[in-house]
């Protein structure tokens, strides 16, 4: 290793004493809290002792430090009585088919749930011989491959050496790393420039590309693919494709993660795809087996995005949670980071409550709206009624929300946030409009080739008309023909929602303004 990079490791931080390893507290508590599998922690750290490789004991008590938060979590599919009900959604050939096979399960069972049904925590469950492979081989391509002697050993640490990506389940049938190390052997030979970082990830990614493919059916599996999953289906959801690129670049020395938002602010659904880290810390965004470097933009619009990342993040909130306090799911993560100013414009808000605030609520949050349900995309510590959201993406609906009992209960009205930062209240006011509507989503004008079709709706059917008061407030149905919808005296300035019962996770929330819907 480099002189300049061993500093990174710092004399604090050298392991090795005359018979014994010395631990980090965390790694303590890591040891402690694994249970069974503590003696083959011990025997790891152990062998690198022994072995007298300060580096590797040192990057080995960072994954000790930091392991307890990583997991992999089996679920099973169950009806109302919590019995499991049998299901594979790979018997069929592509997601519509497979939804409706799910339906008429439904149709059988009632309504249907995922749920846990064991997890594998990490510290409890890893090998030493894994651990050990995984260091050795990650130490290897660092230090050999032509383009990864620039990263420095922070860079090392957080994008190089961990062993999971995100919640797969850890196979043990064969390294991931010896299997992409040996994969891409003969890739420098191939190069134009050897050194550069970006000519290697998209040989890469080409790679990746002629073999797996995304399949939107892939929605329905309710966890992460591992790699030999992958190997045999050769196709899965975006979570997967990334992580399938990130095991090739990491087993090749190349920095890389998954950067995702959990929540698109004006569609369904969320999204995860991958950033390259160049040795001056730049990430650079791309899409495992789809788009390679400097090719590839987002479709949808972001209101936040987070970086995974192996190590604990101390501003996230789960570290400012007292013990038993609720909070969204997603925002308990310890091993995240807000990387939302890489991507879009943003804008601080300042949001101030005038409601009774719920006993024991210390925290705000900030909802976009994603599937036909608000759902939390940001927090902020409440004080004296006031909370100050950072880096909010723009031109965005938002509402704010408290968190009660497991549940998002509205706290304000909602707003725009808007091009230039300026936060647009949706309260109403006392005037009544009439309004001529098309569609109940935008998509569906953007993508008509019949730029004279007036309406967007399937004749025959009902569609109801809801706006915003504390809640979704109907304000009618009417039953489409083939023209527009209209809805007279509806209240002024608030924000609407046109849906269709079965389409109402398509359905987009909208404004209305110069005799037009305004979409968010």
């Amino acid at each position: 290793m480099k002189i300049n990079n061993l500093i990174y490791i710092g004399i604090s931080l050298i392991m090795i004493s005359c018979s014994t390893v010395s631990y980090t507290e965390k790694s303590k508590l890591t040891l402690k809290n694994a249970k069974k599998n503590r003696r083959q922690l011990k025997v790891a750290a152990k062998y690198f002792h022994d072995k007298k490789q300060t580096d590797k004991l040192d990057a080995l008590l960072f994954l000790y430090d930091n392991m307890q938060n990583h997991s992999f979590v089996n679920v099973g599919l169950f009806d109302e009585n919590e019995i499991e009900v049998q299901w594979n959604f790979k018997e069929f050939k592509d997601y519509d088919v497979a939804k409706n096979a799910l339906t008429a399960l439904e149709d059988e069972f009632g309504e249907l749930h995922w749920k846990q049904k064991s997890t594998k925590l990490d510290h409890q469950t890893v090998s030493s011989d894994f651990l050990i492979d995984n260091i050795d081989l990650a130490f290897k391509a660092w230090q050999e491959k032509p383009w990864s002697k620039e990263y420095n050993y922070v860079i090392f640490k957080e994008y190089i050496l961990p062993y999971r990506c995100s919640n797969e389940p850890i196979e043990s049938w064969r390294s991931w790393r010896g299997y992409y190390l040996d994969k891409f052997k003969d890739l420098p030979a191939k190069m134009f420039d050897p050194s550069d970082v970006l000519e290697a990830s998209t040989l890469i990614n080409d790679n990746l590309k002629t073999w797996f493919k995304f399949n939107p059916k892939y929605y329905l599996h309710p966890t992460d693919q591992g790699l030999f999953e992958m190997l045999i289906n050769k196709e899965g959801r975006c979570e997967d494709m990334s992580n399938l690129a990130i095991y090739a670049l990491r087993a090749n020395g190349i920095a890389a993660t998954s950067d995702y938002t959990p929540h698109w602010a004006n569609t369904g659904n969320n999204h995860a795809w991958n950033v390259i880290i160049l040795p001056n810390g730049k990430a650079v965004p791309f899409m495992g087996a789809e788009a390679n470097p400097g090719k590839y933009v987002l479709t949808g619009k972001a209101a936040k995005v987070y970086r995974k990342v192996f190590s604990e993040q101390k501003d996230n909130l789960a570290f400012k949670i007292k013990k038993k306090e609720k909070v969204p799911a997603w925002l308990s993560g310890k091993c995240y980071t807000d990387v939302t100013t890489d991507y879009v414009n943003v804008s601080d808000v300042e949001i101030n409550i005038e409601t009774e605030v719920p006993d024991s609520t210390r925290f705000l949050y900030l909802a976009v709206f994603n599937s036909g349900e608000w759902q939390a995309i940001h927090w902020a510590e409440l004080n004296d009624k006031q909370a100050i959201f950072t880096d909010m993406g723009v031109d965005i609906a938002y509402l704010p929300m408290f968190y009660v009992k497991g549940n998002l209960k509205p706290a304000a009205d909602p707003f725009i946030l808007t091009k230039v930062g300026n936060k647009k209240n949706l309260n109403g006011e006392d005037s009544k409009i009439d309004v001529v509507l098309r569609s109940i989503k935008k998509r569906q004008i953007d993508r008509s080739r019949d730029t004279e079709k007036n309406a967007f709706f399937e004749q025959g059917k009902e569609y109801e008309l809801f706006y915003w008061d504390d809640g979704w407030i109907s304000f009618g149905k009417q039953t489409s023909g083939d023209q527009p919808l209209t809805f007279k005296k509806l209240p002024a300035k608030k924000l609407y929602w046109l849906v269709r019962d079965d389409l109402k996770d398509e359905a987009r929330i909208f404004t209305y303004e110069n005799n037009k819907q305004i979409w968010w």
